[in-house]
């Protein structure tokens, strides 16, 4: 029996194919038309329908890159169930190589949105209607804010077993247990009966080999996972990931220049020094400790820093990280889905 078409917004895509559909978001000033684009990978066999979405924060370009990669992976020729790709969700956003909307709100504590209200509410409703109403599960590509940088990373709240072995088998170094925020789109997803896994990685307005390979890999293997795809061309995964509940920022106790010693993926001890504060005449220097045993998720890269600004982001965990950090990369080098023209 052939399976009926997949319809998002007015328009219907036949099963077997794919399509981009572009869906009216605003009118700019002046008179320019804005769209979120819907990239629909409808499979021939019947299953699940999965969104990966991208840009939710407009600088956030990493996520865009992942989404490009795996629009081109091979294992989508054969697919079963539905891909929703959304690689920009913010156009407004990405336009100007900004985190925000135009009226300066984050759209990612606007969901779930409304038909009438501000054009970030009005942009969370399209999405929620259109994207995460026609799905079973979704991926959300996150990086860190601007002038701050992640290690891969899925956040998850789960409501059931299926989304934590999801989370797992995305094969991220690191699975942190968040909470769920007010207006965000996990959230909002999860009072829909959607769950979603967040993935972090990398920093704002960049690209970066490793964050953008983990995610397509991580992708994939959830798709296999959900029964979409096959394993044949899959990366392997021979390390589990590092499952923490509890992280906090560490903040500048001192303005001034900061020295890092300090990268993400690295594990520290309680005391480990993990950077230097010094006044610009280098008469004054502040260090910063690590409060206990962790890896280290993020930390800021500008090394002019002011009292109290966010350094360095740790995750509590006893486990070493640096073996299956190790591991990863040496699987990621020999992964044969990448060919010589996707390195950046």
């Amino acid at each position: 029996m052939t399976r009926p078409p997949f319809q998002i917004g007015d328009v219907e895509v036949p099963p077997g194919t794919a399509r981009i559909v572009d869906l009216p978001v605003s009118v700019l000033s002046d008179h320019t038309p804005v769209t979120m684009s819907v990239q629909v990978v409808h499979g021939r066999r019947p299953g699940p329908v999965l969104f990966v979405s991208a840009a939710v924060h407009g600088d956030e370009v990493i996520g865009v890159e992942i989404a490009r990669r795996l629009l081109r992976a091979p294992q989508l020729a054969a697919i079963a169930g539905t891909l929703l790709v959304v690689p920009i969700v913010n156009t407004f956003g990405f336009l100007n190589q900004s985190r925000y909307m135009p009226d300066r709100r984050d759209l990612n504590r606007c969901f779930p949105g409304s038909e009438a209200g501000s054009l970030a509410s009005r942009l969370a409703h399209l999405f929620m209607t259109e994207v995460v109403g026609r799905a079973d599960f979704g991926i959300d590509l996150h990086s860190a804010a601007l002038h701050r940088t992640n290690m891969p990373q899925i956040r998850v709240s789960a409501s059931n077993d299926a989304t934590l072995q999801r989370a797992e088998a995305f094969g991220a170094p690191v699975i942190v247990r968040a909470k769920l925020r007010d207006g965000s789109l996990r959230a909002a997803a999860r009072a829909r009966g959607v769950d979603i896994l967040l993935y972090e990685a990398g920093e704002a307005l960049r690209f970066d080999e490793l964050s953008a390979r983990v995610g397509v890999s991580g992708i994939l293997r959830v798709m296999h996972a959900m029964g979409m795809i096959g394993a044949r061309g899959l990366p392997r995964r021979r390390a589990a990931p590092i499952v923490t509940r509890d992280s906090a920022w560490i903040r500048a106790p001192a303005g001034g220049l900061l020295r890092c010693f300090r990268q993400t993926g690295d594990g520290v001890e309680a005391g480990t020094p993990l950077a230097i504060v010094s006044n610009p005449f280098g008469d004054s220097e502040v260090e910063i400790a690590a409060p206990g045993p962790g890896i280290v998720l993020g930390r800021a890269m500008m090394p002019v820093v002011n009292e109290g600004d966010a350094v360095y982001h740790i995750a509590a965990t006893q486990v070493d990280p640096a073996p299956r950090l190790e591991r990863l990369a040496a699987d990621l080098e020999a992964d044969p889905m990448f060919d010589e023209d996707e390195i950046l």
